[in-house]
């Protein structure tokens, strides 16, 4: 019997080892898609305790510990800190076979060397261990991302942001290169007149731009375009049902706009024609500064009215969406490839039944310029776990260049997050590993190794610029 987590925990054969310890392991840190606050990193601090740094707006474990019938105060609620660490603790032996059984212990192990396991009984002297830790130079949240060799990572930002925190962090010459991505879905979400109005006001504030018409509010969002390129952005971000393709002319947009600012409701056609054409205005301005674009599908979200109206969006109401993609996709795609403005681009499913679909969509649009121009992105939200990452390599694979990949992201909210990146190259090696062994492929280690190093690290690298 082997030992839980140990050095070849997830490496299945020796070969496999190989690859991963001498190839995989070394290999630095692009983590292209977070959720991390920049303005933590800006002043680099350092968090007060466990429960800070790994419970705070994590909605995975909030979702485990609702299952395992604890009580909302413990999870966003108003117990203390120890309080909720505890709850957490008695959680975890429940979430056997769940991803957060592995990421839980990964964790301690790679940032604060614990390997004991983490239950109701040990929970006072891992949390007394890491929280001591936690009040150190070394593990401020920039000594963090230092300790999982994380080179860049692009946070995701409103297009009224700021930005005041990523400045700081360029002027303090950050060991860690800290990047803003463009994140639209608020501006242009007319699904609420209210909502969207109170949005185009704060449009309007950032950019010193007047909005009476939808020809200002795109000279008001280019410009909100424009100042993050020159701070530094070179990725937009969209997370979306699906894709928004109809037809549409410049005279129904203009109608349409002045509908919603009004305070109307708007048709589901209406809808659905206005952003379609504010995603293609998107995509022509990431297309001219040489961006890459990424598509997050799928996610139907905010369930839970009851607990949306206490808690707010993104506190674990989520859920998979069984959207129709593939049409709209390749018609959005193909609108812009056929007048060459379509971006670098990546695309991600959340639901597995895409997995596929989106694999061989990405091929589509593939025309030799760049390397792995339409990517299929990595396993994402419910789907980064081992199941999720294994069938969506296998699925690159079998439809595309699982080599030019750009490999893994967090998507995450913690500073904890990173092993995730351990855990899909101790896949990926695996997979490799298994398949040498097995005669599938050749037992040419160098090659497979720089194949491997391409994906960790190499492909992102050259595809995203940084």
């Amino acid at each position: 019997m082997k030992k839980f987590l140990d050095e070849n925990f997830l490496l299945q054969s020796k070969t496999a080892q190989t690859l991963y310890h001498e190839f995989a392991k070394k290999m630095p840190i692009i983590d292209y898609h977070n959720h991390l606050p920049p303005d933590q990193i800006a002043n680099n601090i350092n968090f007060k305790n466990l429960t800070q740094v790994w419970l705070y707006g994590d909605h995975y474990k909030w979702r485990a510990m609702r299952t395992n019938g604890i009580n909302e105060k413990y999870c966003t609620g108003t117990a203390g800190d120890f309080e909720k660490f505890q709850q957490w603790a008695a959680t975890v032996p429940y979430t056997l076979r769940n991803p957060l059984y592995h990421w839980t212990h990964l964790e301690l192990q790679r940032y604060f060397n614990i390997d004991k396991i983490l239950n109701a009984d040990t929970a006072k002297e891992i949390y007394d261990e890491a929280t001591a830790l936690l009040q150190t130079k070394e593990y401020s949240v920039r000594g963090l991302l230092a300790k999982m060799n994380v080179k860049t990572l692009c946070t995701t930002d409103d297009p009224t942001d700021t930005l005041e925190y990523h400045k700081k962090i360029a002027a303090d010459n950050c060991a860690v290169k800290v990047l803003p991505a463009f994140r639209p879905d608020k501006a242009m979400n007319v699904d609420d007149a209210a909502t969207f109005n109170a949005y185009v006001l704060k449009v309007e504030a950032a950019s010193n731009i007047a909005v009476s018409s939808y020809g200002d509010y795109l000279t008001a969002l280019k410009n909100r375009h424009d100042y993050f390129a020159a701070n530094g952005a070179s990725v937009s971000d969209h997370g979306l049902e699906q894709i928004y393709a109809e037809d549409f002319t410049d005279a129904e947009i203009d109608t349409i706009f002045d509908k919603v600012r009004k305070g109307s409701t708007l048709s589901l056609t209406e809808n659905h024609k206005i952003k379609s054409a504010m995603l293609i205005e998107f995509a022509k301005w990431d297309h001219e500064k040489g961006w890459v674009q990424q598509f997050h599908l799928g996610a139907l979200r905010n369930n839970n009215a009851r607990m949306l109206s206490q808690l707010g969006p993104d506190t674990g109401w989520d859920s998979i969406g069984d959207f129709s993609q593939s049409k709209a996709l390749a018609k959005f795609l193909n609108t812009l490839d056929s007048t060459n403005q379509l971006a670098k681009t990546i695309l991600y499913n959340l639901n597995p039944s895409d997995n596929e679909l989106m694999a061989t969509m990405a091929g589509n649009y593939n025309d030799g310029s760049v390397a792995g121009k339409v990517q299929y992105g990595s396993s994402w939200w419910f789907l980064d776990q081992k199941d999720g990452m294994t069938k969506q390599m296998n699925a690159l694979s079998n439809m595309g260049l699982l080599s030019k990949f750009v490999g893994m992201l967090t998507d995450s909210r913690s500073f904890l997050s990173f092993p995730r990146h351990e855990y899909f190259r101790r896949l990926l090696c695996n997979m490799f590993g298994e398949e040498i062994e097995n005669g599938e492929l050749p037992n040419d280690i160098a090659w497979t190794g720089k194949v491997i190093e391409d994906i960790c690290y190499n492909n992102a690298k050259q595809y995203f610029g940084f």
